[in-house]
């Protein structure tokens, strides 16, 4: 009996063993292992430099309406095991090419109570692992509905996290800096008064989401390629450290409807010992699609200031008029109504925005409130929809159109939609030919609002799938778009490419709304900024609100200096100077480096970084052998100590140093700044203070 126990013992460690697949990442730093437990669930762990960063993790989909589901009974029936390496250039980014090298295994398995099959594919880079299920066309499982993904994520420790609550309509938080034991506690009040889907888990966070643990591993978790599926969310087990998968549910509470074959998008977990090394991950763009426009010449970046900030403010007004009984839906009578005076997208006050442009070398202005239905949508009713043809009768979309073509600059579209999908869709086609008859070739779309007409989550697999139809029909008129409360971005602009920015996080306007923190911009490039870039909107000089409207007592967080670093720590190919023409005529020689930074570039260089604490980055211009430096800080002051290293051997070149004076303070005195010129080499060294909620900002031009 003894003999014939350790025997059984012995043939069932050799089956676990024989089950266990492993999988190397290129150079090895990483090593993946899958296996199935007893009772066939599957599971996998990571290793980062022989140290476990993921401990053994549960994989699986529960289904709806039906009595088992893809948790467990699994059997592999088939690997396969291969190697990709190439490099692709980008339409735009952060550098001119990308290296996209994985290992990868797929693993088919068998479930035998019901002879379905799925397919579990991993792919294992340098700098991470990224993993989806896949749904091969089968006779039992064509048709299913996902109750909820249980993808696991078990850490190895009680790691801090840079969190915003779980939310299915809004990311625009401030970050919380925690313990992972922390979250509920601290999350409580937030999750009470502002979590707009109030169903949510108090332990639930958004992705991406950044960890650090005890030892100095960086973990970033969030996904990649979304997809015709519901937007990623994760909620922790707070006892055991283990988050799992939580699909934003439709208006019904289902997470996902699929037919076969089928897909989900890409987990994605990136790691490094060296927070640099997060920031210059291009992981999950490499998990995405290459591009389907074929013909991309017509999409360039863009530099460009708008009829924006005096709104948000409360300077000016998006409506025409306040005279809302004259002016009812589908009664509107313009000419009955009496303007209000404050109106933004107003003849003269476009022009003056349009010759600002000209005059310093942007390439368009963006005007919202330019047409029809405000009045109705933010005084009376929140149903409104928008036609996105009919102009206010003191915007000449034609010759606005003329007087800006005769100046060299473009018009942005402004589409807001509030909410009424349906209605967008209805009206697109009509919407983009009317832009490419008036010469807008760019649109910053709008999603204010509960979404009509059934109150759908915004990030459910539903509207994820309008905001990607949206991008699809832009490209077949050849316009590029920006779109504002949409979901999160997830590499799709390596596959669409005229997704030239996104909001999908709390940007500049929150400043106007009473503040951000001041370490806001040290966190964003580690979370949001990591599926794609952001319309941030940075530039803003004059911190104190009240000076643009008296009745608004907001103040920016942020130094001068800060502000003008945002523009390279902050990568966009979409970058907008949101101050007033007015406060930047008060510093023309801070205005300067606005205007020099480029927008483009070919080579990004993270020289310092700390999630929360700061981030000092280099880029050079595309087409060029200029540089630019941005340096952002948190709440303490510190010296920021850089080399010159990456610059060009033998080159000279002289750097303007926009950068915070001492006595500088993102409170007390955030326009304290000074500005120096000096002869630089690749042999060139710099120590350069950062006040609180500070920074600089260095151009660094090749002399000739």
């Amino acid at each position: 009996m003894k003999n014939l126990f350790f025997a059984s013992l012995i043939l069932f460690a050799f089956s676990s063993i024989a089950e266990a697949q492993q999988l190397k990442s290129p150079e090895g730093k990483f090593v993946m292992e899958f296996s199935l437990q007893n009772d066939g669930t599957p599971v996998y762990n990571l290793k980062y430099k022989n140290k476990e960063v993921v401990k053994t993790s549960k994989l699986g989909l529960e289904l709806k309406d039906d009595k088992k589901s893809l948790l467990n009974d699994f059997t592999i029936t088939d690997t396969k095991t291969s190697t990709f390496d190439e490099t692709w250039k980008p339409v735009w980014g952060e550098v001119d090419h990308i290296r996209n090298h994985y290992n990868e295994l797929a693993v088919t398995l068998n479930q035998k109570s019901t002879d379905r099959q799925i397919v579990i594919r991993f792919r294992l880079f340098d700098d991470g692992l990224g993993f989806r299920y896949e749904f091969p066309a089968q006779k039992n499982l064509t048709y299913f509905v996902i109750k909820e993904e249980r993808s696991q994520f078990a850490m190895t420790g009680d790691h801090t996290a840079f969190w915003i609550p779980g939310d299915y309509d809004t990311q625009e938080y401030d970050y919380t800096k925690s313990k992972l034991s922390e979250i509920r506690g601290l999350s409580e009040k937030a999750y009470t008064a502002n979590v707009s889907q109030k169903s949510f888990s108090p332990t639930g966070v958004q992705t991406s989401l950044m960890l650090k643990t005890a030892d100095g591993i960086y973990i970033n978790l969030h996904e990649a390629a979304l997809i015709d599926y519901s937007c990623m969310h994760l909620n922790l087990d707070d006892k055991n450290l283990v988050f799992e998968s939580w699909l934003t549910p439709d208006a019904k509470g289902d997470k996902g409807h699929m037919q076969a074959p089928n897909h989900s998008p890409w987990r994605t977990i990136i790691v490094s010992d060296d927070a640099r090394e997060i920031l210059a991950s291009k992981m999950t763009y490499n998990l995405n699609d290459p591009s389907k426009i074929e013909n991309t010449s017509w999409i360039k970046p863009v530099k460009y200031v708008g009829v924006w900030w005096e709104m948000i403010t409360g300077k000016s007004s998006w409506s025409y008029t306040n005279d809302y009984p004259t002016v009812q839906l589908g009664v509107t009578d313009f000419a009955k109504a009496k303007p209000n005076g404050t109106h933004g997208a107003n003849n003269a006050n476009v022009k003056k925005y349009i010759d600002f442009a000209a005059a310093n070398g942007f390439d368009a202005v963006l005007v919202e409130g330019w047409n029809e239905g405000w009045e109705d949508w933010f005084g009376h009713s929140k149903d409104y929809v928008f036609d996105f043809l009919t102009p206010y009768p003191d915007f000449d979309v034609k010759g606005l159109h003329e007087y800006a073509k005769s100046k060299g600059v473009k018009i942005i579209m402004h589409h807001e939609t509030s909410g009424s999908v349906r209605n967008y869709e209805r009206h697109m086609d009509a919407a983009y030919k009317f832009m490419n008859d008036n010469g807008y070739d760019a649109v910053k779309s709008g999603y204010v609002g509960d979404i009509l007409p059934r109150g759908e989550n915004h990030y459910s697999q539903w509207i994820v799938n309008h905001y990607q139809y949206a991008i699809e029909k832009a490209a077949d008129y050849k316009i590029m778009v920006n779109a504002h409360e949409a979901v999160r971005p997830t590499g799709i602009a390596r596959t669409y490419p005229n997704l030239i920015g996104n909001e999908a996080a709390r940007g500049t306007e929150y400043q106007a709304f009473g503040g951000s923190k001041p370490n806001h911009v040290t966190v964003l490039p580690f979370t949001r900024l990591i599926g794609g870039p952001m319309d941030y909107t940075p530039g803003i000089f004059e911190m104190d609100i009240s000076k643009m409207n008296p009745e608004n007592k907001s103040h920016v967080n942020s130094t001068l200096a800060n502000q003008l670093a945002l523009y390279v720590t902050m990568y966009s190919p979409l970058q907008m100077a949101a101050d007033t023409p007015e406060n930047y005529n008060r510093f023309p020689d801070a205005f300067q480096f606005i205007k020099d930074v480029a927008v483009d570039w070919s080579e990004s260089k993270y020289i310092e970084a700390e999630p929360g604490d700061f981030i000092t980055v280099a880029r050079k211009a595309k087409g060029t052998n200029n540089w630019f430096v941005g340096n952002v800080n948190g709440e303490t002051p510190r010296t920021s100590n850089i080399d010159f290293s990456f610059l060009e051997k033998g080159k000279k070149y002289t750097a303007t140093i926009y950068a915070d004076a001492k006595d500088a303070h993102y409170k007390t005195n955030p326009q304290a700044y000074t500005i120096k010129k000096i002869a630089v080499t690749n042999k060139s060294k710099l120590s350069q203070f950062s006040a609180p909620g500070g920074g600089y900002a260095i151009s660094i031009i090749e002399n000739k």
